[in-house]
């Protein structure tokens, strides 16, 4: 790739992640003045807040890592530095894919209509279990986070050990880790949440068929409030879908190298932070308080330049 695409694509990446630390600071912002003021934060709150907070991080740790390692290629595999920004990386990511799915699980909670007795004792217990799960979350994170640690470690020993069954190289046992541990590894951690929130999706497309299917036999429109209700969730958890999906790919293929030393690495770094960007922006419209505080701030910011 030319010099000026590759600065093109850099400044591209600076600039979403930028959108999204605005975006995402913006929503811990509103909401912790929220629990300053209540004392408490409701079931929702919570999970927005938490996912906030681990997109907020995980935008600068990102930011960081990838400038290291774009401009001390030669050092970042022979240095502790991998292990350094891998630490809070790999947690930050498996966090936030966990908050995505309780997200999607809320979504589905607060919106479906389903009558099975299964469905509504999750309904009943999910509010409450929230805080629960949200630590589970935290926990489960540093448990992967350690495995990854020690894959990281295994690389730094192995660069200066050089010792190998057979005749390979570092460059190949390094290369043998990545597709044996480390894509395994992304595999089986990213796809648990993954699979939460797929089901959490077809519940709710269900939900939508079936509302939709009633309103048709019994003569009402499909612009009653709670057929807008079902559309506007089902847009906003489909646009989460395709970044969420984005994302999922982006970091197993990245966990296998392809993209590691390829002229296309900072294209592939946009369409891996592509989601923590655009995504804050779709839950600030969504969410009628947020929507309210960001209307507010637009106009303050509008008569500030006018003035």
């Amino acid at each position: 790739m030319q010099p000026a695409f590759t600065v093109l694509f850099m400044m591209l990446f600076v600039l979403f992640c930028v959108l999204g630390l605005l975006a995402n600071g913006f929503i811990v912002l509103v909401l912790s003045r929220e629990w300053v003021r209540r004392g408490r934060l409701l079931p929702s709150d919570m999970i927005l807040f938490s996912l906030g907070v681990s997109r907020f991080c995980l935008q600068w740790v990102g930011m960081a890592n990838n400038f290291y390692y774009f401009h001390h290629l030669a050092e970042y595999c022979t240095s502790p530095t991998r292990q350094f920004f891998g630490l809070p990386w790999d947690f930050l990511n498996s966090v936030t894919f966990w908050f995505g799915s309780w997200l999607s699980v809320l979504f589905c909670m607060k919106i479906a209509n389903l009558s099975h007795p299964t469905f509504l004792w999750l309904k009943w217990r999910f509010p409450g279990s929230v805080p629960w799960l949200l630590l589970g979350s935290l926990f489960t994170s540093l448990i992967v986070t350690l495995l990854y640690f020690w894959g990281n470690h295994a690389l730094y020993k192995g660069f200066f050990i050089r010792k190998f069954s057979g005749n390979m190289t570092y460059n190949q046992w390094n290369r043998r880790l990545e597709i044996y541990y480390f894509l395994p590894l992304k595999l089986v951690t990213l796809s648990i949440p993954c699979s939460v929130f797929l089901v959490s999706m077809a519940l709710l497309i269900d939900s939508l068929r079936r509302h939709t299917w009633r309103m048709r036999h019994n003569a009402h429109s499909l612009q009653d409030p709670s057929a807008q209700a079902h559309t506007r969730a089902l847009k906003s958890l489909v646009s989460f879908l395709v970044l969420y999906a984005l994302s999922f790919m982006s970091l197993i293929i990245d966990a296998a190298g392809f993209f590691s030393e390829n002229d296309w690495y900072w294209p592939w770094q946009i369409l891996t932070y592509l989601c923590t960007s655009i995504h804050p922006f779709i839950l600030i419209l969504s969410n009628l308080r947020l929507r309210g505080v960001f209307g507010q701030l637009i106009l303050l910011v509008r008569g500030f330049l006018v003035a």
